[in-house]
């Protein structure tokens, strides 16, 4: 019969094999993003000037900068924030707080689950279909926005859900104890606890947002536009759209790869501030809820 010192030194050895597995698993992980951010800072650092920022397009691209594509990633971005994020926190906070649990509750989770699983090229082709030609919005920061919008919708409203259930319910008995409405539970006691939580998942999906290709592809993007918008229904280049087009359209090749990796480096800085703010507005808000 094994003695006791054995068995506890095999589980030991096991215990250490584990972590140092999960260690290696995670060390690998963190050199693949590493290895990736490096191939684009080495290759995309020497376009990177004031000039490639700040002016035009010229020469069908293989000149000039990406000042108008920056410009249309954003405005895409807010058009999109401003559709999808009202509707899907209120969406959420329904799904969350107002539906109970039984088959309705089951179906519109399933549903939501399937939609945040719709590749993105279908969306694009939706946007097309509806707002492009059935409500003639043609190819405008409007059709582009709200297909994006509809693209992170679902997103946003499993963002916030998962962030309401995080919320012990125990809170929510105390408000309704002491005579407080649902209504005021909500918006008093459990949005408050759970917005740091709902403001990280937002800013994570205006990073999916911004390096989205297919759905602006067929809704919005322009090949080459040296010009600023002037209203909602005006098409606008985009950064990951013109990413795609000077990689594989270029006439001339050394120049058109050369503003191809520093157009993915500024795509890949505006993802990493926007992850960078996530944490930050989550910390703030975070310590704010622990003062309150």
């Amino acid at each position: 019969m094994m003695d006791s010192g054995k068995i506890h030194r095999r589980k030991q050895a096991s215990q250490n094999f584990v972590f140092t597995l999960f260690t290696l698993m995670s060390a690998s992980i963190v050199l693949v993003l590493f290895v990736i951010l490096g191939f684009i800072v080495i290759r995309g650092l020497p376009a990177i000037s004031w000039d490639f920022l700040t002016k035009m397009p010229e020469d069908g691209m293989t000149k000039g900068g990406i000042y108008p594509a920056i410009i249309g990633t954003f405005c895409l971005m807010l058009g999109s924030m401003i559709f999808a994020f009202p509707i899907g926190i209120m969406s959420g906070i329904y799904v969350h707080e107002y539906t109970k649990d039984g088959i309705l509750k089951r179906f519109m989770k399933a549903m939501t689950n399937n939609l945040a699983g719709i590749p993105s090229i279908v969306f694009g082709l939706f946007g097309m279909s509806l707002f492009v030609n059935d409500l003639h919005f043609g190819d405008s920061i409007l059709a582009g926005s709200l297909t994006l919008g509809l693209l992170v919708l679902p997103v946003v409203i499993r963002t916030t859900e998962e962030s309401l259930k995080a919320i012990d319910n125990s809170f929510r008995v105390g408000s309704y104890a002491l005579g407080a409405t649902k209504l005021q539970t909500i918006r008093k006691v459990v949005l408050p606890m759970s917005l740091p939580n709902i403001i990280t998942g937002l800013i994570l999906s205006i990073g999916r947002i911004s390096g989205e290709t297919a759905p602006i592809l067929f809704t919005v993007a322009a090949y080459f536009l040296p010009k600023l918008p002037h209203s909602i229904f005006d098409q606008v280049m985009a950064l990951p759209y013109h990413l795609y087009v000077i990689s594989t359209s270029g006439t001339n090749i050394v120049e058109s790869r050369k503003m191809a990796y520093g157009t993915a480096l500024v795509l890949v800085l505006i993802v990493l501030i926007l992850n960078l703010l996530a944490n930050v507005l989550r910390r703030y808000f975070g310590k704010k809820v622990k003062m309150n």
